[in-house]
């Protein structure tokens, strides 16, 4: 029995009432079925240190639409969430809270709309996490009617978790992966501690560089002082003329290492960081250095110390040698040194100590002459050094010296060498002799989400072994079986294993797992969020599991039997005795496991996604790995990135009430496909929200509408386009939705069979029996294809046309009874000449009394037949068609036909030209010729060219095959 229509689209009404529905029928609760597929779908844990807005919902709603089609396909799907609290941004945020930060309560008031008289629930870290949890983030998921399986959601920071991850790093460790030692890291000069990526304001893509210090040595105030120097290019030494340093800059002496060095005072707390031993003596004014000499440590030279203005006190080391042959910037700069004598004066320079200057060429190059950087810079006719061509000439010279640069003799053993073969073994040589040394340095500026400064410091810390070589190889074996959608990002995937080396995974404090073994530190938040996955599989039965018994020998039984014996090859598991908890658990892990897709930010490749393939490849067996990872593209509003802090942005709450929550998905998944950004535009979403509630209104008049018994067998010529299309859209959805493609699946069954229904509409009476089954029929099947994306709108409507939802339905499959491509050929010859008896109608402004039609003489036909038969090959055509000795007889006009009829048969597939080889195209125009009258109101005559057709205007000649010639007046 049908439900009762709802004239009036009131989404609000009837998503709160589905939304009701599905949470007493627990419908999307699952549980391991024996006769039934298992999907399973993930998507990053949301990190509750906010409130959540439009730019994270179509993250969230692609996995939800996905897992939505598999239902329908038939599968058991499981779909959870969890939160992740891990790390330090829920406790900063509650810091600023607490200390009554301006900006902050305005991101939580003015943006998110907390209640003043509920921020003291805010002023814990979990506090301040469950209050976002529930009042932004699930019940907006429960608002957009995600399929959720809320039973398994959990936090970061719970005990059983914690336990689940202590597994995890006490196994790495055994198997070596966990070392501690000295290593590079990002850090917050602010919190004092190690950050990662996602602790980070700016600068998530910068990495680490490493700059030789070219260590220079000179005489201050009597004592032996280092000048260290900078540079991604220590080969170009033997090339340095001078050096500059800032005269307003701060600069100090500091023992640094047992040496006496003098750099910036920035510079100085970077070495600090670096693990050096540091101690600063005393502040030098930089006017004690400029106009003095320093010694190239390599040549021996003295080179003049020179003031500039250009010099970045925080970049490097503060002082800066120049190597005027072969980087244009320091071309430029030197000429506007040399032209400056009243500035070298006031620094006690005598300017012709800077005239003297020549640059000293280090390399020779094909394309350049002796001095590179002058040809560069000339040729460019770059006047100075605020010429925006100069980073763009500086940047494509060291390319071409890098890759086809040779070093001249002076180089002695490295003679003749390319830079790219060289650059390496050259600077270790003079690292070994104690002449260089090293700086880290990011690639750009780097901001903690806390505001302070993040610097590169080398740290005693935990790190993970991403380098080891085994480990990698494996992640790469899981790249090379993982369906990565979209395709290229199997190579990013790859990349970036083999650049990641060791990943520090340990923090001074916030919320998360202790280290096992040393528990003043936390595991940080990249590191804790590998494999839970395979925590949803069994979170809901973990509550009645005493933390205590969840010991290593309970995982291990969990995850690798009985005996230990389903461990990954190579790894030896010892179980004294079996949990018996354990093993039940394990029968649903195994259900459930591997995870079939995982949808993620694009973002995250670098990192989060990349770590979930190396810990999966380590930890299970191959037949346990990642199946498939569908990355997902960034949000805009209205053009511009979304900030919270700013309050540009939509909150999916606010969206949902005026809108409506179909409309809201149905817009982000209509928008482009997940792996491209998206632009949320409040006049499109109105627009969506109206096409919505007229396809409501048009269902409505389907489902109002008695369809006769035996109406299916009075279906006409357009009734069955119609249901030939229908097939079509089935396919090109279910072929879409299998590859992620939501964009082109929700377009299909939307939009585009929309336009079907225009012309079936303009076409035809619907209110004949076979058109009123065939209008039911679609949206019987319309609804199955849209479900997934408008599963309120959809299950309601289904409801009232079949009694049942959509979701106890299944998804549409193609009914071959219905798939015609000799029905959809000729509706198209129809709809062609409409196309182009308007345009004739327009560009005569003619209002059409008699239409006549002239379809192609049966010659014309053949030589279509002999293009389908031989090919695309106009000479090879005409071979065939010179044998027809009527055909000869027409010479040019056969051979100009031929062409044409190639153009025509390249375009189309193979049953198309065999849909058209059968076809009686004069009888397609006869049988259109009431439409036809009818759309122009006029009399419409159809003749065969070879017919003795009545032809005033003169135009049968002109008919082709499949276009016919028209004569109006």
């Amino acid at each position: 029995m049908t439900a009762p229509p709802r004239e009036t689209y009131e989404p609000g009404e009837l998503e709160r009432k589905w939304r009701t529905r599905w949470d007493e029928q627990g419908r999307y609760e699952a549980d391991p079925q024996d006769d039934e597929d298992s999907t399973f779908i993930t998507v990053p844990y949301p990190y509750p240190s906010g409130g959540m807005h439009i730019g994270h919902v179509r993250t969230f709603t692609v996995p939800d639409v996905y897992a939505r089609y598999r239902r329908l396909q038939g599968d058991n799907v499981l779909f959870p969430l969890g939160w992740h609290v891990t790390g330090t941004p829920i406790v900063g945020a509650v810091e600023r809270l607490k200390e009554g930060e301006a900006e902050q309560l305005s991101v939580l008031q003015d943006t998110y709309n907390v209640p003043k008289d509920e921020l003291e629930q805010l002023e814990t870290p979990m506090g301040y996490a469950r209050y976002f949890i529930e009042n932004h983030y699930k019940k907006g998921f429960k608002q957009l009617g995600l399929s959720v399986d809320w039973r398994r959601e959990f936090t970061t920071n719970d005990e059983r978790y914690s336990k689940f991850i202590t597994w995890q790093y006490e196994t790495l460790r055994e198997r070596g992966l966990l070392e501690k030692g000295l290593n590079p890291v990002n850090y917050c000069t602010n919190e004092q501690q190690p950050v990662t990526t996602h602790d980070l304001l700016e600068g998530e893509d910068a990495e680490f560089q490493e700059f030789t210090l070219v260590k220079f040595e000179t005489e201050i105030d009597g004592r032996d002082v280092v000048a260290p120097m900078a540079t991604l290019r220590p080969e170009t030494v033997r090339g340095v003329t001078n050096a500059y340093v800032n005269p307003d800059a701060e600069y100090v002496l500091a023992d640094v290492d047992g040496e006496t060095w003098f750099a910036s005072s920035e510079a100085v707390e970077k070495f600090e960081l670096q693990a050096r031993e540091v101690e600063v003596r005393e502040t030098i004014d930089p006017a004690e250095i400029i106009g003095e000499r320093v010694t190239n440590p390599v040549t021996g030279d003295e080179v003049l110390v020179l003031p500039a203005d250009f010099v970045d006190a925080d970049n490097a080391t503060g002082v800066v040698m120049s190597v005027p042959a072969h980087s244009p910037d320091d071309y430029v700069a030197l000429r506007e040194a040399k032209a400056d004598d009243e500035r070298m004066r006031e620094y006690g320079i005598d300017p012709d100590d800077v005239a003297a200057i020549d640059p000293i060429p280090i390399l020779k190059i094909d394309g350049y002459g002796e001095i590179p950087a002058r040809d560069a810079v000339q040729s460019a006719g770059i006047e100075s050094s605020d010429d925006p061509q100069l980073e763009d000439v500086t940047a494509d010279l060291y390319q071409d010296e890098f890759h086809s640069g040779e070093l001249l003799d002076s180089y002695g053993e490295f003679a003749g060498e390319r830079i790219e073969d060289v650059r390496e073994r050259f600077r270790d040589h003079y690292r070994d002799a104690g002449l260089f040394d090293l700086l880290y340095e990011f690639t750009e500026e780097v901001v903690c989400r806390c505001g302070g400064d993040v610097e590169v410091a080398q740290e005693d810390t935990w790190f993970l072994r991403y380098s080891d070589e085994e480990w990698s190889q494996k992640a790469h074996d899981a790249v090379a079986q993982l369906e990565a959608i979209p395709e290229s990002t199997a190579e990013q995937y790859d990349h970036t294993i083999d650049w990641l080396e060791e990943w520090p995974c340990i923090r001074n404090y916030g919320l998360g797992t202790r280290l096992p073994w040393d528990e003043d530190f936390v595991i940080e938040p990249l590191s804790d969020s590998t494999i839970y996955m395979s925590y949803y599989t069994i979170a809901h039965r973990l509550q009645d599991v005493p933390p205590e018994e969840m010991d290593r020998a309970f995982f291990d039984t969990l995850f690798y039997g009985a005996d230990g014996d389903e461990a990954p090859d190579g790894v030896e598991v010892d179980i004294e005795e079996p949990n018996e908890t354990a093993l039940e658990l394990r029968e649903e892990w195994d259900y459930w496991y591997p995870v079939d897709f995982r949808c993620s930010g694009n973002d995250l490749i670098q990192n989060h996604l990349t770590f979930y393939l190396f810990h999966h490849a380590e930890l299970f067996d191959p037949e346990d790995w990642p199946q498939g990872i569908t990355v997902m593209g960034m949000g805009l509003l209205e053009g511009k990135k979304m900030s919270s802090s700013k309050g540009h942005v939509v909150l999916p709450g606010e969206a949902i009430e005026e809108y409506g929550a179909d409309t809201v998905r149905f817009f982000l998944l209509n928008s482009s496909e997940p792996w491209q950004d998206f632009d949320w535009r409040a006049d499109q979403v109105a627009t969506t929200r109206d096409q919505l509630e007229r396809f409501w209104s048009r269902a409505q008049d389907v489902i109002d509408t008695d369809v006769p018994d035996g109406a299916r067998d009075e279906l006409q010529h357009i009734d069955r386009w119609l249901l030939s299309k229908l097939q079509a859209t089935i396919r090109e959805a279910t072929e879409s939705m299998d590859r992620f493609e939501t964009r082109s699946a929700s377009q299909a069954a939307f939009y585009q069979f929309d336009e079907h229904l225009t012309w079936y509409r303009r076409r035809t009476d619907t209110d004949r029996p076979g058109a009123k089954w065939a209008l039911r029929e679609v949206l019987r099947t319309r609804l199955g294809l849209l479900a997934p994306f408008v599963p309120f709108m959809a299950n309601e409507l289904h409801e009232q046309l079949e009694g049942e939802p959509v979701e106890d339905a299944a998804w549409p499959e193609p009914d071959p009874a219905f798939e015609s491509t000799r029905t959809e050929v000729e509706e198209r010859l129809v709809a062609d000449v409409v196309d182009d008896i308007a345009d004739i109608a327009d560009v005569t402004d003619t209002d059409p009394e008699t239409i006549r039609l002239y379809v192609a003489a049966d010659w014309k036909q053949t030589v279509f037949e002999e293009v389908v038969e031989t090919g695309p090959d106009v000479g090879a055509v005409m071979g065939e068609v010179m044998q027809h000795e009527s055909l000869r007889e027409k010479g040019d006009a056969v051979n100009d036909l031929a062409q044409e009829m190639v153009s025509v048969v390249r375009e189309r597939d193979d049953a198309t030209l065999r849909a058209m080889g059968e076809i009686d195209e004069q009888s397609v125009y006869e049988a259109a010729r009431s439409f036809l009258a009818r759309e122009f109101d006029a009399t419409v005559e159809v003749y065969a060219e070879d017919g003795d057709p009545h032809d005033p205007g003169g135009k049968a000649g002109q008919a082709e095959p499949f276009r016919p010639a028209v004569h109006i007046e």
